[in-house]
């Protein structure tokens, strides 16, 4: 009997995760169905608990369900803990429910694939949200020299940072403490999804630096644009989708697809 997966948010028929999943399914050989749910906006306990009831095994989480989900789990992954947050739910043969985030995992190894090294870094990351809490332990666990949250509420930024000071040399502060140079500037504010773009000194970016937008479309977001014009090599968060998705796959059939030709095929969709 196939077993059954999905995507839960709201809203969600825009999410890349059907046919993420299908590719990764397609070329492991495993038989799964994989779909999109929009879980009601007062109810995402209940839409987890009636999916597991008609074969649902296991589900990715996006928001603004996240720290919904991290309350229902009964066990929860190290980093899960951290983030305080859950993108993927898998249902364990005992009838328990097991969270875990996949979203720093996906960073660090798209990172690693286009060649940026963290080790010895200077890292800028901007915004205090959920998904810069997610990223956090794994760009601390690569050893940077330094990482530098900044956010539009600086207290937001300094709380964060002081809930990751145990794993290394982390600050945070307002945007207008921000200064150069960095080697890597991750935005992970929602400022590209509406055009806009923070409050940012020109001289951000040290010779060779890179620029990640966690966000990604047909076009470069404002940041990467910016970014571009002060020399900075550019990536988006495409890529972090596909490999935050494939952990989560390994994580619920034990087999790791191959995700190049997937972010491949995706980018080319855009």
């Amino acid at each position: 009997m196939t077993d059954r997966y999905c995507v839960f948010g709201n809203p969600i028929s825009h999410s890349k995760s059907p046919a993420i999943h299908t590719a990764f399914a397609e070329q492991t050989g495993e038989d799964i169905e994989y779909t999109a749910i929009a879980a009601p906006l007062d109810d995402f306990a209940g839409a987890w608990r009636r999916f597991t009831a008609e074969r649902g095994r296991g589900a990715n989480v996006t928001v603004p369900f996240k720290e919904e989900a991290f309350r229902l789990c009964d066990t929860l992954s190290q980093r899960a803990q951290r983030a305080r947050a859950v993108n993927t739910l898998l249902l364990g043969k005992n009838g328990l429910t097991y969270g875990d985030t996949t979203d720093g995992i996906g960073l660090a190894r798209d990172l690693g694939r286009h060649g940026v090294a963290l080790a010895g870094a200077r890292i800028l990351v901007l915004g205090a949200g959920g998904a810069v809490r997610g990223v956090l332990e794994p760009l601390l666990a690569a050893g940077p020299a330094s990482l530098l949250v900044a956010n539009r509420t600086a207290e937001k930024a300094e709380a964060l940072a002081a809930d990751f000071r145990d794993l290394g040399t982390i600050s945070g502060g307002g945007f207008d403490a921000v200064a150069g140079p960095f080697d890597l500037v991750i935005n992970g504010t929602s400022a590209s999804l509406a055009g806009d773009l923070p409050p940012l000194p020109d001289g951000l970016f040290a010779a060779g630096a890179t620029a990640y937008d966690m966000m990604y479309g047909a076009e470069p977001t404002v940041f990467l644009r910016w970014a571009a014009k002060r020399g900075a090599h550019t990536f988006d968060g495409l890529g972090m989708l596909v490999e935050q998705a494939a952990e989560s796959f390994f994580q619920w059939r034990g087999k790791r697809p191959e995700t190049d030709s997937v972010r491949e095929a995706l980018r080319a969709g855009l």
